[in-house]
Protein backbone atom coordinates (compact mmCIF):
# COMPACT_ATOMS: atom_id res chain seq x y z
CA UNK A 1 0.00 0.00 0.00
CA UNK A 2 2.45 2.22 0.51
CA UNK A 3 4.30 1.62 -2.47
CA UNK A 4 0.66 2.09 -4.38
CA UNK A 5 0.72 5.52 -2.19
CA UNK A 6 3.79 6.92 -2.96
CA UNK A 7 3.17 5.91 -7.27
CA UNK A 8 0.49 7.70 -6.54
CA UNK A 9 2.12 11.24 -5.77
CA UNK A 10 4.76 10.74 -8.02
CA UNK A 11 2.04 10.44 -11.11
CA UNK A 12 -0.05 13.26 -9.66
CA UNK A 13 3.62 15.19 -9.64
CA UNK A 14 3.99 14.65 -13.04
CA UNK A 15 0.44 15.38 -13.88
CA UNK A 16 0.63 18.49 -12.63
CA UNK A 17 4.24 19.16 -14.13
CA UNK A 18 2.72 18.23 -17.73
CA UNK A 19 0.12 20.24 -16.80
CA UNK A 20 2.15 23.48 -16.07
CA UNK A 21 4.30 23.11 -18.73
CA UNK A 22 0.91 22.69 -21.46
CA UNK A 23 -0.27 26.03 -19.57
CA UNK A 24 2.89 28.38 -18.86
CA UNK A 25 2.75 31.21 -21.22
CA UNK A 26 5.52 31.40 -23.20
CA UNK A 27 6.64 33.65 -26.29
CA UNK A 28 5.40 33.37 -29.76
CA UNK A 29 8.61 31.97 -31.23
CA UNK A 30 8.44 28.74 -28.15
CA UNK A 31 5.93 27.15 -30.08
CA UNK A 32 7.13 27.31 -33.59
CA UNK A 33 6.07 31.30 -34.81
CA UNK A 34 7.86 32.78 -37.01
CA UNK A 35 6.06 36.24 -38.16
CA UNK A 36 7.59 37.90 -41.08
CA UNK A 37 11.15 36.58 -42.91
CA UNK A 38 13.64 39.03 -41.71
CA UNK A 39 15.84 37.33 -38.67
CA UNK A 40 15.09 38.65 -35.13
CA UNK A 41 18.64 39.93 -33.31
CA UNK A 42 19.88 37.60 -30.67
CA UNK A 43 17.39 38.11 -27.37
CA UNK A 44 14.40 38.97 -29.71
CA UNK A 45 14.36 42.43 -27.79
CA UNK A 46 14.15 46.05 -27.96
CA UNK A 47 17.65 45.46 -26.15
CA UNK A 48 19.31 44.21 -28.70
CA UNK A 49 19.84 47.44 -30.09
CA UNK A 50 22.98 48.53 -28.00
CA UNK A 51 23.00 50.49 -24.99
CA UNK A 52 19.43 50.23 -24.37
CA UNK A 53 17.76 49.56 -20.86
CA UNK A 54 14.78 48.59 -19.66
CA UNK A 55 13.57 48.35 -16.20
CA UNK A 56 9.70 47.57 -14.77
CA UNK A 57 8.22 48.17 -11.19
CA UNK A 58 4.93 45.88 -10.66
CA UNK A 59 2.48 46.64 -8.62
CA UNK A 60 0.42 44.61 -7.12
CA UNK A 61 -1.52 44.89 -4.10
CA UNK A 62 -4.55 43.27 -2.12
CA UNK A 63 -7.73 42.66 -4.39
CA UNK A 64 -7.76 45.88 -6.33
CA UNK A 65 -4.34 47.26 -7.37
CA UNK A 66 -2.83 45.77 -10.66
CA UNK A 67 -0.32 48.19 -12.12
CA UNK A 68 3.18 49.42 -12.84
CA UNK A 69 5.83 51.21 -14.68
CA UNK A 70 8.24 50.70 -17.59
CA UNK A 71 11.23 52.71 -18.41
CA UNK A 72 13.31 52.69 -21.66
CA UNK A 73 16.20 54.63 -21.47
CA UNK A 74 17.82 54.85 -24.86
CA UNK A 75 21.77 54.82 -23.40
CA UNK A 76 23.48 54.29 -19.37
CA UNK A 77 24.86 57.77 -19.46
CA UNK A 78 23.11 61.08 -19.03
CA UNK A 79 20.44 61.19 -21.62
CA UNK A 80 19.87 65.04 -21.03
CA UNK A 81 23.75 65.88 -22.03
CA UNK A 82 23.52 63.59 -24.58
CA UNK A 83 20.34 63.77 -26.30
CA UNK A 84 19.21 61.04 -29.09
CA UNK A 85 17.16 61.95 -32.16
CA UNK A 86 13.71 61.56 -32.17
CA UNK A 87 10.58 60.95 -34.14
CA UNK A 88 6.84 60.52 -32.87
CA UNK A 89 3.80 59.41 -34.92
CA UNK A 90 0.28 59.52 -33.47
CA UNK A 91 -1.91 56.38 -35.02
CA UNK A 92 -4.56 57.72 -33.32
CA UNK A 93 -4.53 60.69 -30.38
CA UNK A 94 -7.41 59.43 -27.83
CA UNK A 95 -4.36 59.14 -25.17
CA UNK A 96 -1.89 61.12 -22.98
CA UNK A 97 2.02 61.36 -24.24
CA UNK A 98 3.23 63.93 -22.57
CA UNK A 99 6.22 65.72 -23.42
CA UNK A 100 5.45 64.93 -27.41
CA UNK A 101 5.28 68.41 -28.61
CA UNK A 102 9.21 69.19 -27.46
CA UNK A 103 9.86 65.58 -29.22
CA UNK A 104 8.33 67.00 -32.38
CA UNK A 105 9.35 70.27 -32.13
CA UNK A 106 13.22 69.69 -31.60
CA UNK A 107 13.57 65.97 -32.88
CA UNK A 108 15.28 64.70 -29.95
CA UNK A 109 14.48 63.16 -26.17
CA UNK A 110 16.42 64.47 -23.18
CA UNK A 111 14.35 61.84 -20.58
CA UNK A 112 13.72 58.01 -20.02
CA UNK A 113 10.55 57.47 -21.71
CA UNK A 114 8.39 56.28 -18.84
CA UNK A 115 5.07 54.25 -19.65
CA UNK A 116 2.05 54.11 -16.77
CA UNK A 117 -1.15 54.07 -16.60
CA UNK A 118 -3.44 57.25 -18.20
CA UNK A 119 -4.06 58.71 -14.08
CA UNK A 120 -0.44 58.58 -13.09
CA UNK A 121 1.22 60.44 -15.83
CA UNK A 122 1.79 63.59 -14.13
CA UNK A 123 3.61 61.17 -11.51
CA UNK A 124 5.87 59.75 -13.75
CA UNK A 125 6.80 63.46 -15.37
CA UNK A 126 7.68 64.51 -11.56
CA UNK A 127 9.81 61.59 -10.70
CA UNK A 128 11.54 62.00 -14.02
CA UNK A 129 11.79 65.59 -13.38
CA UNK A 130 13.46 64.45 -10.44
CA UNK A 131 15.59 61.94 -11.74
CA UNK A 132 17.07 64.46 -14.23
CA UNK A 133 17.75 67.51 -11.86
CA UNK A 134 19.84 65.18 -9.78
CA UNK A 135 21.89 63.68 -12.35
CA UNK A 136 25.65 64.74 -11.70
CA UNK A 137 26.22 67.60 -14.67
CA UNK A 138 22.81 68.75 -14.68
CA UNK A 139 23.04 71.02 -11.50
CA UNK A 140 22.26 74.52 -13.59
CA UNK A 141 19.14 72.69 -15.30
CA UNK A 142 15.99 74.93 -15.35
CA UNK A 143 14.14 73.30 -17.76
CA UNK A 144 13.47 69.35 -18.35
CA UNK A 145 11.20 67.88 -21.18
CA UNK A 146 10.12 64.35 -19.47
CA UNK A 147 8.68 61.92 -22.11
CA UNK A 148 5.84 59.72 -20.33
CA UNK A 149 2.71 57.99 -21.98
CA UNK A 150 0.15 55.63 -20.94
CA UNK A 151 -2.52 53.07 -21.61
CA UNK A 152 -5.64 52.58 -19.07
CA UNK A 153 -5.80 50.08 -16.94
CA UNK A 154 -9.26 50.83 -14.75
CA UNK A 155 -10.49 47.31 -15.63
CA UNK A 156 -8.25 45.54 -13.75
CA UNK A 157 -6.76 48.46 -11.45
CA UNK A 158 -8.05 51.27 -9.21
CA UNK A 159 -6.83 53.45 -11.50
CA UNK A 160 -8.71 56.24 -9.18
CA UNK A 161 -6.42 56.11 -6.54
CA UNK A 162 -3.13 56.37 -8.48
CA UNK A 163 -1.55 53.83 -6.93
CA UNK A 164 2.13 54.59 -8.60
CA UNK A 165 4.35 56.50 -6.62
CA UNK A 166 7.46 58.90 -7.90
CA UNK A 167 9.16 56.19 -6.08
CA UNK A 168 8.24 53.51 -8.28
CA UNK A 169 8.75 55.64 -11.61
CA UNK A 170 12.67 56.09 -9.85
CA UNK A 171 12.79 52.28 -9.29
CA UNK A 172 11.70 51.81 -12.75
CA UNK A 173 14.33 53.82 -14.19
CA UNK A 174 17.30 53.07 -11.41
CA UNK A 175 16.74 48.94 -12.20
CA UNK A 176 16.01 49.77 -16.09
CA UNK A 177 19.43 47.05 -17.67
CA UNK A 178 19.84 45.70 -20.75
CA UNK A 179 19.75 42.03 -21.92
CA UNK A 180 16.49 40.05 -21.31
CA UNK A 181 13.43 42.18 -20.48
CA UNK A 182 10.29 40.85 -18.66
CA UNK A 183 7.19 40.41 -20.65
CA UNK A 184 3.18 39.96 -19.95
CA UNK A 185 2.47 41.15 -16.77
CA UNK A 186 4.49 43.15 -15.36
CA UNK A 187 5.20 47.19 -15.23
CA UNK A 188 3.47 49.06 -17.37
CA UNK A 189 1.44 46.31 -18.31
CA UNK A 190 0.51 44.65 -15.47
CA UNK A 191 -3.28 45.86 -15.41
CA UNK A 192 -3.94 45.98 -19.55
CA UNK A 193 -6.38 44.22 -21.69
CA UNK A 194 -5.70 43.19 -25.39
CA UNK A 195 -8.66 41.86 -27.71
CA UNK A 196 -10.22 40.59 -24.65
CA UNK A 197 -7.52 38.89 -23.37
CA UNK A 198 -4.54 39.35 -21.02
CA UNK A 199 -2.15 42.32 -22.50
CA UNK A 200 0.87 43.60 -21.47
CA UNK A 201 5.01 44.13 -22.46
CA UNK A 202 5.70 42.64 -25.48
CA UNK A 203 9.35 43.30 -27.26
CA UNK A 204 10.47 41.93 -30.68
CA UNK A 205 13.70 43.16 -32.81
CA UNK A 206 14.85 42.48 -36.17
CA UNK A 207 18.45 42.44 -37.24
CA UNK A 208 18.96 43.52 -41.01
CA UNK A 209 21.52 41.42 -43.07
CA UNK A 210 24.98 42.99 -43.45
CA UNK A 211 24.19 44.14 -47.23
CA UNK A 212 21.24 46.22 -45.86
CA UNK A 213 23.25 47.96 -43.33
CA UNK A 214 23.40 45.35 -40.51
CA UNK A 215 21.32 47.68 -38.10
CA UNK A 216 18.82 46.21 -35.82
CA UNK A 217 15.27 47.53 -35.26
CA UNK A 218 13.74 46.85 -31.55
CA UNK A 219 10.49 47.42 -30.22
CA UNK A 220 8.61 47.66 -26.81
CA UNK A 221 4.93 47.77 -26.86
CA UNK A 222 2.66 48.46 -23.81
CA UNK A 223 -0.88 46.66 -25.53
CA UNK A 224 -4.09 47.61 -23.86
CA UNK A 225 -6.61 47.63 -26.81
CA UNK A 226 -8.66 45.59 -29.01
CA UNK A 227 -9.85 44.58 -32.91
CA UNK A 228 -9.63 41.16 -34.07
CA UNK A 229 -6.58 39.38 -33.14
CA UNK A 230 -4.70 37.74 -35.98
CA UNK A 231 -1.79 35.92 -35.18
CA UNK A 232 0.53 35.35 -38.18
CA UNK A 233 -2.30 36.19 -40.79
CA UNK A 234 -4.44 33.35 -39.19
CA UNK A 235 -8.07 34.53 -37.79
CA UNK A 236 -7.58 33.71 -34.37
CA UNK A 237 -10.49 36.12 -32.95
CA UNK A 238 -12.65 34.96 -35.22
CA UNK A 239 -12.25 31.40 -34.38
CA UNK A 240 -12.31 31.90 -31.03
CA UNK A 241 -15.63 34.09 -31.49
CA UNK A 242 -13.72 36.90 -29.32
CA UNK A 243 -13.63 39.79 -31.41
CA UNK A 244 -14.83 43.20 -31.36
CA UNK A 245 -18.85 44.41 -31.15
CA UNK A 246 -19.24 40.59 -31.00
CA UNK A 247 -21.32 40.70 -27.73
CA UNK A 248 -21.89 43.04 -24.93
CA UNK A 249 -18.77 42.18 -22.92
CA UNK A 250 -16.32 42.57 -26.10
CA UNK A 251 -17.84 45.61 -27.01
CA UNK A 252 -15.06 48.14 -25.34
CA UNK A 253 -12.02 48.33 -27.97
CA UNK A 254 -10.77 51.25 -26.22
CA UNK A 255 -7.50 51.80 -24.31
CA UNK A 256 -4.62 52.57 -25.94
CA UNK A 257 -1.05 51.09 -27.15
CA UNK A 258 2.39 52.51 -27.01
CA UNK A 259 4.82 51.78 -29.20
CA UNK A 260 8.56 52.47 -28.28
CA UNK A 261 11.03 51.75 -30.81
CA UNK A 262 14.92 51.57 -31.04
CA UNK A 263 17.66 51.48 -33.55
CA UNK A 264 21.45 51.86 -34.50
CA UNK A 265 20.94 53.20 -37.83
CA UNK A 266 22.16 57.15 -38.23
CA UNK A 267 18.09 58.38 -39.09
CA UNK A 268 17.48 62.01 -38.05
CA UNK A 269 14.04 62.95 -36.48
CA UNK A 270 12.36 62.99 -39.79
CA UNK A 271 13.45 59.65 -40.98
CA UNK A 272 12.42 58.70 -37.34
CA UNK A 273 9.19 59.87 -37.32
CA UNK A 274 8.78 58.06 -40.55
CA UNK A 275 9.73 54.48 -38.71
CA UNK A 276 7.40 55.56 -36.14
CA UNK A 277 4.76 55.43 -38.83
CA UNK A 278 5.58 52.02 -40.28
CA UNK A 279 5.02 50.23 -36.47
CA UNK A 280 1.21 51.22 -36.58
CA UNK A 281 1.21 48.83 -39.73
CA UNK A 282 2.52 46.23 -37.10
CA UNK A 283 -0.36 47.03 -34.96
CA UNK A 284 -2.78 46.45 -37.86
CA UNK A 285 -1.41 43.35 -38.84
CA UNK A 286 -1.91 41.94 -35.16
CA UNK A 287 -6.40 42.97 -35.79
CA UNK A 288 -6.39 46.28 -33.80
CA UNK A 289 -8.01 48.39 -35.77
CA UNK A 290 -7.21 52.11 -33.37
CA UNK A 291 -10.90 52.90 -32.28
CA UNK A 292 -11.75 56.11 -31.22
CA UNK A 293 -10.86 55.77 -27.52
CA UNK A 294 -7.96 54.33 -28.28
CA UNK A 295 -4.35 56.17 -27.71
CA UNK A 296 -2.04 55.02 -30.58
CA UNK A 297 1.23 56.57 -30.49
CA UNK A 298 4.52 55.90 -31.84
CA UNK A 299 8.03 56.69 -30.43
CA UNK A 300 10.90 55.75 -32.49
CA UNK A 301 14.87 57.07 -31.51
CA UNK A 302 18.51 55.97 -32.84
CA UNK A 303 21.05 54.70 -30.86
CA UNK A 304 23.88 55.61 -33.11
CA UNK A 305 26.70 57.64 -31.28
CA UNK A 306 27.45 60.13 -34.48
CA UNK A 307 23.78 61.40 -34.59
CA UNK A 308 23.54 62.49 -30.61
CA UNK A 309 22.40 65.56 -29.63
CA UNK A 310 24.69 67.25 -27.15
CA UNK A 311 23.16 70.07 -25.25
CA UNK A 312 26.18 72.67 -25.15
CA UNK A 313 27.30 71.62 -28.60
CA UNK A 314 31.23 71.99 -29.13
CA UNK A 315 30.21 74.39 -32.40
CA UNK A 316 27.74 76.07 -34.57
CA UNK A 317 27.08 73.60 -37.07
CA UNK A 318 26.19 69.57 -36.17
CA UNK A 319 27.81 67.71 -38.82
CA UNK A 320 26.29 64.41 -38.39
CA UNK A 321 26.56 61.33 -41.00
CA UNK A 322 22.80 59.95 -41.93
CA UNK A 323 21.78 57.32 -44.05
CA UNK A 324 19.85 58.26 -47.57
CA UNK A 325 15.98 57.93 -48.24
CA UNK A 326 16.73 55.61 -50.26
CA UNK A 327 18.22 52.96 -47.74
CA UNK A 328 15.47 53.39 -44.96
CA UNK A 329 12.87 50.62 -46.42
CA UNK A 330 14.26 47.51 -45.10
CA UNK A 331 14.07 49.48 -41.73
CA UNK A 332 10.42 49.80 -42.58
CA UNK A 333 9.57 46.71 -42.86
CA UNK A 334 11.96 45.50 -39.75
CA UNK A 335 9.82 47.60 -37.35
CA UNK A 336 6.28 46.19 -38.93
CA UNK A 337 7.70 43.13 -38.46
CA UNK A 338 9.28 43.28 -35.03
CA UNK A 339 5.76 45.43 -33.72
CA UNK A 340 3.84 42.46 -34.68
CA UNK A 341 5.83 40.17 -33.21
CA UNK A 342 5.98 42.35 -29.87
CA UNK A 343 2.41 42.34 -29.54
CA UNK A 344 1.97 38.51 -30.12
CA UNK A 345 4.75 38.48 -27.34
CA UNK A 346 2.82 40.76 -24.86
CA UNK A 347 -0.17 38.16 -25.45
CA UNK A 348 1.70 34.94 -25.51
CA UNK A 349 3.76 35.97 -22.34
CA UNK A 350 0.48 37.58 -20.13
CA UNK A 351 -1.32 34.67 -17.59
CA UNK A 352 -4.83 35.24 -16.23
CA UNK A 353 -5.28 38.14 -13.50
CA UNK A 354 -7.97 38.84 -10.87
CA UNK A 355 -8.12 42.53 -9.67
CA UNK A 356 -10.81 45.20 -9.36
CA UNK A 357 -14.12 44.85 -8.41
CA UNK A 358 -13.38 40.95 -8.49
CA UNK A 359 -12.91 40.76 -12.54
CA UNK A 360 -10.66 38.15 -14.21
CA UNK A 361 -9.16 38.56 -17.45
CA UNK A 362 -8.02 34.98 -19.22
CA UNK A 363 -4.52 34.66 -20.72
CA UNK A 364 -4.58 33.74 -24.55
CA UNK A 365 -5.34 29.93 -24.15
CA UNK A 366 -2.43 28.54 -25.60
CA UNK A 367 -3.71 25.10 -26.44
CA UNK A 368 -6.38 26.27 -28.56
CA UNK A 369 -4.37 28.47 -30.04
CA UNK A 370 -1.76 26.29 -31.27
CA UNK A 371 -4.12 24.01 -32.49
CA UNK A 372 -5.93 26.87 -34.90
CA UNK A 373 -2.05 27.87 -35.87
CA UNK A 374 -1.78 24.21 -37.04
CA UNK A 375 -4.86 24.62 -38.74
CA UNK A 376 -3.38 27.37 -40.81
CA UNK A 377 0.18 26.10 -40.91
CA UNK A 378 1.72 28.99 -39.89
CA UNK A 379 3.43 26.18 -36.85
CA UNK A 380 4.57 22.66 -37.41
Amino acid sequence: MKHLHLSSIILTFFCCLITTVLTAQSRARDIGLQPGVMQPGKLNSITDVSGVLVGHTTIIKADSIRTGVTAILAHDGNIFQQKVPAGIFVGNGFGKLAGSTQVMELGNIESPVILTNTLNVSTAINATVKHTLQQKGNENVQSVNALAGETNDGWLNDIRGQHVQEADVLNAIKNAKTGKVAEGNVGAGTGTVCFGYKGGIGTASRKLPVNLGGYTVGVLVQTNYGGVLQIDGAPVGKELQKFAFSNQLLNNVDGSCMIVIATDAPLDARNLERLAARSILGLGKTGGIASNGSGDYAIAFSTHPAVRVPHQPDSTVQNTPLLHNDYTSPLFMAVIEATEEAILNSLFAATTVTGYKGRTIEALPLKKVKELLKKYNRIP
